[in-house]
């Protein structure tokens, strides 16, 4: 037995499913889960001292690679000065002024403790400025496991979220609106006396499903003529796709800008923030609640600020893409039956017959196959997402050495799951 089947064991014995969130019992690949000892760089290594090149990217913060030296020192200088303080700092003054500065869209800023708590703070203060409730997402979209936004619907623009987990009330989805991806007349519909409509620009939770032509442009005209708020969740993207995120990559501008992952350098952290005259609706400058005791957390911040003080060099951008694209000529290569789907650093091999565009094409993946492929990987010595709805991530650490190693991996993998 290895180290990580008795890890396994025993956190079954105290953590639910023996995990603290589903996708890492590995289920949706056929097998049981990898314990993680330490991570560097391009490289994770598992409790048997296995080496892995890494495109999980801890979900998609490592974008600097594993534990980057400048982010530790960041981390080490702020330790002394103490962990939490619950009281504001200069440091969350200065990453508020570098993420505006980033993305023009972000007038006022609110930082939060995770993606999924800058949704849930966005979709109030929409609502709030909008005095109305109804919300717009779209089908196959994941916006954190908040109650409101964890729906599936049937076709139609205005159809109402049916709850997709039990423990959701359904009075927690009436106000939601389910919509395709990459439509924009059925988002046109469904805006009508909508407060907000909330997207990912590049979509990654289906897989990574770029936004066709004149999509988000189409969203943005569509909300200018219902009055409702367009809301974009780049928790994923946001300094990922582009030092601006999705808004610099793809020139459209949001009233609301979620983020996460990426921003805090691999700690825990999120934000959101838009436009002065939205943002003013939150206490306490207005009546809107949201408050949390470690957002700001100094640490975080710290963290922060070094890791976006890295990406505002072009060259790593740059960097990014090469990589994105030599993994994604790997993959193609390999001889599997794939239809990548990449847009910079983030990217999902789909085992699909043809184009994924939307949730409805991903939803034709064999995913059995993706999980044999997924597992070859893994004796490999490469480490896939466990789920054929995720992104792969590459990182700046990502070099040559790696690159060739999972050529080899892929191409392995191939020959052992068949045509």
């Amino acid at each position: 037995m290895t180290q990580s089947d008795e890890l396994y064991e025993r956190a079954r014995g105290v953590l639910v499913g023996g995990v603290n969130s589903p996708v890492r019992a590995m289920r949706s690949i056929g097998r049981d889960p990898l314990f993680i000892q330490r991570a560097k760089g391009p490289h994770v290594w598992d409790a048997d001292g296995n080496r892995y090149v890494d495109y999980l990217g801890t979900w998609g913060p490592a974008i600097l690679g594993h534990a980057p030296d400048v982010v530790l020192d960041a981390v080490s200088s702020s330790l002394p000065s103490g962990t939490s303080f619950g009281a504001p700092t200069e440091a969350e003054v200065r990453f508020a002024e570098v993420v505006a500065d980033a993305v023009p869209s972000i007038e006022r800023l609110r930082m939060t403790s995770s993606g999924s708590e800058a949704v849930a703070g966005a979709l109030r203060v929409a609502r709030a400025a909008t005095d109305r409730e109804p919300v717009v997402k779209t089908e196959g979209g994941y916006h954190g496991a908040l109650d409101g936004l964890l729906a599936a619907a049937g076709s139609g623009a205005t159809t109402l979220g049916v709850p997709t987990s039990p423990g959701v009330p359904r009075g927690a989805t009436e106000a939601t609106r389910l919509v395709p991806y990459n439509d924009v007349a059925a988002a046109r519909r469904a805006l009508d006396g909508a407060a907000a409509i909330i997207v990912e620009p590049v979509a990654g939770n289906m897989g990574v499903v770029p936004p066709e032509p004149g999509y988000l442009e189409g969203l943005r005209e569509a909300c200018d003529v219902t009055g409702a708020l367009l809301i974009l969740d780049e928790v994923m993207t946001g300094f990922r796709v582009a030092y601006g995120g999705a808004q610099e990559l793809y020139g459209v501008r949001a009233d609301l800008t979620c983020l996460g992952k990426v921003i805090g350098g691999g700690l825990p952290v999120g934000a959101f923030g838009g436009r002065a005259d939205v943002m003013s609706e939150l206490a306490p400058e207005g009546p809107c609640y949201q408050a949390g005791t470690l957002s700001g957390n100094p640490l975080a911040t710290a963290a922060g600020l070094a890791a976006l003080g890295e990406l505002a060099d072009p060259r790593v951008y740059e960097r990014l893409e090469a990589t994105g694209a030599a993994l994604e000529s790997a993959i193609g290569e390999s001889g599997a039956p794939i239809v990548t789907n990449r847009v910079g650093s983030m990217l999902t091999a789909f085992f699909t017959d043809g184009p994924v565009t939307d949730y409805a094409s991903a939803l034709t993946s064999d995913t059995e196959l993706y999980g044999r492929f997924a597992c070859a990987l893994l004796d490999r010595g490469v480490y896939p997402p466990p789920s054929q709805f995720e992104a792969w991530f590459v990182s700046s650490a990502h070099g040559d050495g790696e690159l060739r190693a999972t050529r080899d991996a892929l191409a392995g993998a191939a020959a052992e799951v068949g045509p």
